[in-house]
């Protein structure tokens, strides 16, 4: 009997963590623009290494969301993308006019398909850290901070709309963290 309780003692302690487990979810259309802003870009290695290894957490899931012209469109990227461990998911650019311009734009909204990929594996994770600065995330974050989620956004000024801002724990502006992400040509 006294062995037995020795022995679920033991399990019991081994089922404790040492390491917060993180997500990543990178909204590429979003983040494309904000580095076009920035004049620099990130390497999706790095941002890997940045959140997982280099802060001491534990990389569970790491998502990257991109709009295509075809199903050819970025396909290296893609590919180096996958190498990496992200997760791609992909959609169709929708071509639509845009009334104020006078001319056709294309778009490829991935929000919903983040949101869906964030709640379907919050049991996996405990902290997040979502590549966006769209304002359309506010109410899936404060939903996720109420399950205990630690939530940090990377944006860049003018691009985080004041709404997600506001309702994450962290935000950081990728140009806090250019030293440690950016992609160089060696």
């Amino acid at each position: 009997m006294n062995n037995h309780n020795n022995n679920h003692h033991y399990h019991a302690n081994n089922n404790h963590r040492l390491r917060d487990r993180i997500s990543i979810f990178v909204d590429g259309n979003n983040m494309f623009y904000a580095q076009q802003k920035n004049g620099w870009f990130f390497d999706p290695r790095k941002v890997i290494d940045y959140f997982s290894e280099e802060s001491g957490f534990m990389l569970i899931n790491a998502f990257w969301y991109t709009g295509l012209k075809d199903s050819q469109d970025q396909r290296g990227f893609r590919d180096a993308l996958i190498s990496l461990g992200y997760t791609v998911r992909t959609k169709i650019l929708k071509e639509y006019y845009d009334d104020s311009s006078g001319r056709f734009s294309q778009k490829a909204n991935l929000d919903i398909e983040i949101v869906v990929d964030m709640f379907n594996t919050v049991d996996q994770y405990d902290r997040v850290v979502l590549f966006s600065g769209d304002g359309d995330f506010e109410r899936a974050i404060e939903l996720l901070r109420s399950k205990n989620t630690h939530i940090t956004v990377v944006s860049t000024d003018g691009m985080i709309a004041r709404e997600l801002r506001n309702a994450t724990d962290r935000y950081i502006d990728l140009n806090e963290i250019r030293g440690c992400i950016e992609k160089r040509d060696y």
